[in-house]
């Protein structure tokens, strides 16, 4: 009889050994960007999403300067998926520009939306067109944002040294715009999907009349030099208050990332956990009404897709080599 109970005793502690190792949860970090951009809010929506629709993983998001720190920190392996332009993505992948000699093994997961590059102003300050921003004061983006990468490449195509002919700031998008309010700014970069809340809050202030700087007869420039990284795309007019005419632009998409050491499951798990579930990212933000298969291509994410990623989109019928 002692020996049954034994037994017993043996297979009801196996039972919940068992049970207390299906309870264990992969945790993984979401790095997003500044709180006034548009990827904190989804890369919150993310986390929430992928906590809530599998049991196995504990997801959680941060704020950050953007893209590249988000990528630094994916190298790092403190963050195991990041939000990024894929021309930061590409720098990071080929270990070029600011990822001189220390290439990130990136991995894309899905292709998210298009993010359009705005250069910001109001009336008052002298700006309407790209070349009066010569000796203004001008932030380029946070020191670690993907948003410094581009705002510099747009210079370049217009003649412009951001070292030498502009008054420098490094800002995120929400202290550009107080900088702005409080006459220390004239104009600045900011790469992010539309409505960005910075924008939106700096156009709705009183007494500020906002005004959106064309620039996309710097895109030839940009892809001769950089890649077909960059397309002509438009902010349409009322995107934001005050802004009463189309806006010409340069647009990048963004790319959701990781490395190449996540398994197959977990990539396919995320992948097919968002797009299942895109409403209530939807209802975080606009943006993300622009998750589409149709997106899903080499040339928007330009890294390589996870295995685990190709693999949900081959069952979507999107194939990709």
């Amino acid at each position: 009889m002692k020996t049954v109970m034994k037994l017993l005793a043996l297979a009801a502690a196996a039972v919940c050994a068992l049970g207390a190792q299906a309870q264990v949860k992969t945790n993984i970090f979401i790095a997003s960007g500044p709180t006034t951009g548009v990827y904190y809010p989804l890369g919150g929506g993310l986390a929430d999403v992928l906590t809530k629709f599998l049991p196995n993983l504990n997801a959680t998001a941060g704020t950050t300067d953007g893209s590249m720190a988000n990528l630094l920190l994916i190298n790092q392996g403190k963050a195991q998926v990041g939000f990024t332009m894929a021309d930061a993505g590409w720098d990071a992948y080929k270990g070029q520009q600011k990822f001189q000699g220390k290439p990130v093994d990136l991995r894309a997961l899905m292709v998210l939306y298009p993010n359009r590059m705005h250069v910001v102003t109001v009336e008052g300050t002298g700006i309407s067109k790209m070349a009066d921003l010569k000796g203004k004061r001008v932030s380029t983006g946070a020191p670690n944002s993907a948003t410094q990468i581009m705002a510099y490449r747009v210079l370049e195509a217009y003649g412009i040294d951001p070292e030498k002919d502009i008054v420098r700031e490094r800002l995120d998008p929400g202290k550009s715009a107080d900088a702005i309010k409080d006459g220390k700014l004239d104009a600045f970069f900011w790469v992010g999907g539309i409505p960005t809340p910075a924008v939106t809050d700096l156009g709705a202030t009183p007494g500020v009349k906002l005004k959106l700087i064309d620039h996309a007869d710097a895109i030839e420039a940009m892809v001769k030099k950089y890649g077909p990284l960059y397309v002509k795309d438009v902010i349409p007019a009322k995107a934001y208050p005050g802004q009463d005419a189309p806006n010409q632009i340069a647009t990048v998409w963004n790319v959701l990332v990781t490395d190449s050491k996540m398994s197959d499951q977990l990539a396919y798990d995320i992948v097919k956990t968002v797009f299942e579930h895109k409403d209530d990212l939807v209802r975080v933000h606009a943006e993300a009404k622009n998750f589409d298969f149709r997106y899903q291509t080499p040339g928007a994410a330009v890294v390589p897709f996870h295995p685990g990623a190709k693999k949900y989109f081959a069952e979507k019928g999107v194939k990709l080599p």
